[in-house]
């Protein structure tokens, strides 16, 4: 939801003196002091003002998150993996969860970013909301679930490749429209917005359907084949979506066939979601990097391959959720979107060179001193 026309001139007021109160503004508005509380009030609640002397959000760009939060525990082998027998390894814990993770990551490049995404009544919830908050990120919207804390348990190789993971995603596979409902009134204070699949498909639609009404643009991260599988459904055409942004293997689980790796066969495969509202499908591609595809009306779609820069895989957990920071911060700044995308795509090298899921030093110097201009390069496929 958009600010209304009296929110807009409140706080063009508030942004040229701070310290006006709410008789002060009701005198230059020509209304009440009842009423110009109220929409205080409600320029709070959309995040334009944050706490109390009317302190204004930031005129810089602002995205919001809504998705899972979890506590994220790491497994990974000292040896090539045997599958069937015991292994020795290491054991790491940390805070994650794709729409986390991503909010972590705006937020460390930069970017004002705010989190909407359930947490249990416990402990758990607690450190996850405690250190995303350091990390930057606005949490004060976040969902008390009636179930625990989400947990996602990784299995890594000796190399860093995931074997096999399990995520336990009650609190958010169950969160519904009502639980969300503060989301439209945020959407008046933001200029993006990023959901995650863990959503359920209908909360997904409905999502998307109030970020097009508020003229937001919306990203889908399609987090894995399970839920891309299960999200397919809210990509109808029926709303508007910026950016999708699967791998290989989440494009053929949200298409419901297979699809072949090569480029040309993902672009003929991302054609079908641009015929279903999407604007922008970015694939991921692993080593290859990724592709690309931009719908125009009335033109082809242009395909551009963006290759990965070279790296030593530390532990590839987060890669996907930075390469996708990445890319939203850049927009966020106006940056085209391959330019965008190779900006991504160097967050994720980074992010693989770490053993952690979201870099603590990550920030645009660091991506900055490795976004050479052939690092990474993109080609363009002919139509």
């Amino acid at each position: 939801m958009a600010l209304t026309e009296r929110e807009r001139e409140i706080v063009a007021l508030l942004r040229t003196d701070p310290l006006l109160d709410a008789a002060a503004l009701a005198e230059r508005v020509g209304s009440t002091r009842a009423a110009v509380s109220v929409h205080l009030s409600n320029l709070t609640r959309k995040g334009v003002l944050l706490g109390r002397g009317y302190l204004l959000r930031a005129e810089a760009s602002s995205v919001l998150v809504v998705g899972g939060a979890v506590l994220d525990a790491k497994v990974r082998t000292r040896v090539r993996p045997v599958l069937g027998t015991s292994n020795p390894g290491t054991f790491t814990a940390t805070v994650g969860g794709v729409g986390r993770n991503i909010a972590e990551g705006l937020a460390r490049l930069g970017s004002p970013t705010m989190l909407v995404a359930p947490v249990g009544d416990d402990l758990q919830g607690r450190t996850v909301v405690a250190r995303t908050e350091a990390a930057g990120v606005d949490c004060r919207h976040v969902v008390t679930s009636p179930h625990p804390t989400g947990s996602y348990t990784a299995v890594l190789g000796d190399d860093g490749d995931l074997l096999v993971a399990v995520a336990d995603m009650r609190a958010t596979d169950e969160l519904t429209v009502a639980d969300l409902a503060v989301v439209p009134g945020l959407l008046g204070g933001v200029d993006r917005l990023v959901l995650d699949c863990n959503l359920q498909a209908d909360v997904l639609r409905w999502l998307l359907t109030a970020a097009a009404t508020a003229g937001i643009p919306a990203l889908v991260e399609t987090v894995s084949v399970a839920k891309a599988t299960e999200a397919a459904p809210a990509l109808d055409g029926s709303v508007p979506v910026h950016t999708v942004t699967p791998n290989v293997d989440e494009l053929a689980a949200m298409l419901g066939r297979p699809v072949d790796p090569d480029p040309a066969s993902v672009a003929a495969a991302a054609a079908v979601l641009h015929e279903r509202g999407v604007e922008h499908v970015w694939v991921r591609r692993g080593a290859h990097g990724s592709l690309l595809s931009i719908a125009r009306p009335g033109h082809p779609a242009r395909v551009v391959l963006v290759s990965a820069p070279p790296t030593t895989v530390e532990d590839v957990t987060g890669a996907g959720d930075a390469m996708t920071a990445g890319y939203v911060h850049a927009l966020l700044g106006g940056a085209e979107v391959v330019e965008a995308a190779r900006f991504g795509q160097v967050v994720a090298a980074l992010t693989c060179a770490s053993p952690d899921t979201v870099r603590a030093d990550l920030t645009p110097a660091l991506v900055a001193a490795h976004l050479t201009p052939d690092a990474p390069s993109t080609e363009e496929l002919s139509a």
